[in-house]
């Protein structure tokens, strides 16, 4: 809450200091001054809301926060210059005004920026407190202690039939009261249930329910990791909470909103990429014998087979055995160009066709091999979700986790396919595409 303040008084601050500094004029101009201020504040709030900016970056590097402030300047900018363009005044000090607001604008995503990695959210760390010792809540414990410095663990409250407790005994709150009565004494600000069993009363709901109305903060294990991690933690999950839980929602609206998305970045995209593509065209085939373009069936939305385009980056006899292979570190199938083209992501570009084809998204699920996805579904829980999407160009497994071609690492890509197939909006389709020409720049994950 310091945070949305601190943002709100720099706006005022910095508007209401140069209108007072116009005289009587600027005096007539306070009252719609500061209602303008106000509304630009409402509208920063919302942007850096949007952002991540009010919550804990612990797991966020310095590239990831700059791109979302980046973000946030697409919006706010044009917002500041909306709002103060209406200002009642002369030309010349509304102009100056203006300025000022999106001077403004400029200094609170600077300030968001630092107070991001200046170490200021770990004053204030939030007390935690573990509803359950059983397996489920060490598991939830060593999680939290690994993944969020920001989380003080005060201890373990046993729960109702819990049996011999898989947590450290040192760590269990040894305590007569009730649930309640012992949070408000320990001054808890956050209750993360881990019971193992919900049903047959091992669920106190009503002591549960006193805890919210009293302030404190109630939530299941798979929704704190979906705020934490921006993943949603297969392990902990279960049917009711994706069934019954917020988002989800594939409505006509939204699907409409980013097919209009979709159509106009990737025409825009594939213009100017346009030179470069010609070159790797060229390139590749001086490179190696065979076809330039590469084709292969992919599952896509609802789990129809299409067929993806790529540049082609290895070697016709790739699978000569006829053996479906993912792609490993250091790769001799590779050729030579398309090391370069795969390191630069260049060999991703004709897919924007299929994006206009309407066969894929910008943004979403990367495509997977039907053999890949038979043995994934048998094998992993949920898989089955990725599905509910288009398949994308980029996709928010693709810049939070590096290239992976084991079962493990399709399990932890899986969490964030989830999480965005849970949440996705445009804002995060246009966050995920910035963050995804940092990767680019860094080459992260290529093979």
């Amino acid at each position: 809450m310091r945070q949305v303040f601190f943002d709100v008084g720099l706006i005022l601050a910095m508007v209401m200091t140069v209108v007072l500094g116009q005289g009587p004029a600027g005096q007539a101009l306070m009252p719609f001054a500061a209602s303008h201020s106000l509304s630009l504040a409402g509208g920063m709030f919302v942007i850096n809301f949007a952002a991540g900016f009010y919550q804990n970056a612990h797991n966020r590097s310095m590239t990831a926060t700059a791109t979302r402030a980046l973000l946030g300047l697409l919006f706010g900018l044009p917002l500041a210059y909306a709002i103060f363009s209406l200002l009642p005044a002369d030309p010349e000090p509304r102009s100056l005004i203006t300025q000022v607001a999106m001077a403004a604008v400029l200094a609170v995503m600077a300030h968001r920026v630092y107070a991001a990695h200046a170490g200021l959210q770990s004053r204030s760390r939030t007390r935690i407190m573990i509803f359950g010792t059983g397996a489920v809540a060490r598991s939830v414990g060593l999680s939290l202690t690994a993944a969020d410095p920001h989380a003080q663990i005060i201890g373990y409250f046993t729960g109702p039939n819990e049996a011999e407790p898989q947590v450290p005994r040192s760590e269990i709150i040894a305590s007569t009261d009730s649930l309640i009565e012992t949070a408000r004494k320990l001054d808890v600000a956050e209750i993360v249930v881990a019971l193992p069993e919900r049903r047959g009363g091992s669920m106190p709901l009503r002591q549960l329910l006193d805890c919210k109305l009293y302030g404190i903060e109630v939530v299941d294990i798979s929704s704190y990791f979906e705020r934490t991690l921006t993943q949603i933690n297969i392990d902990h999950v279960n049917p009711g909470w994706l069934i019954f839980g917020d988002g989800f929602n594939q409505g006509l609206i939204r699907s409409l909103v980013k097919r209009v998305f979709d159509l106009f970045f990737s025409t825009l995209l594939l213009l100017l990429s346009l030179p470069l593509m010609l070159a790797a065209a060229l390139w590749i085939k001086l490179d190696s014998p065979g076809p330039v373009l590469y084709r292969q069936q992919r599952v896509g939305l609802n789990g129809k087979v299409f067929r993806v385009i790529k540049f082609r980056s290895m070697r016709t006899d790739a699978e000569k055995d006829g053996k479906p292979r993912w792609a490993a570190l250091g790769d001799d199938r590779v050729t030579r160009v398309g090391r370069i083209i795969r390191k630069l992501r260049i060999d991703e570009l004709p897919q924007l066709v299929n994006v206009l084809r309407g066969e894929m998204s910008l943004v979403g699920p990367r495509p997977e091999r039907q053999f890949f996805v038979d043995e994934l579904i048998s094998k992993i829980p949920y898989f089955a979700v990725r599905h509910s999407v288009k398949p994308g160009v980029t996709g928010w497994a693709q810049v939070r986790y590096e290239y992976g071609s084991t079962v493990e690492d399709s399990i932890e890509k899986l969490q964030y396919d989830m999480y965005y197939v849970k949440n996705h909006s445009l804002f995060l389709d246009l966050l995920i595409i910035l963050e995804t020409v940092a990767v680019v720049l860094t080459g992260k994950g290529a093979r």
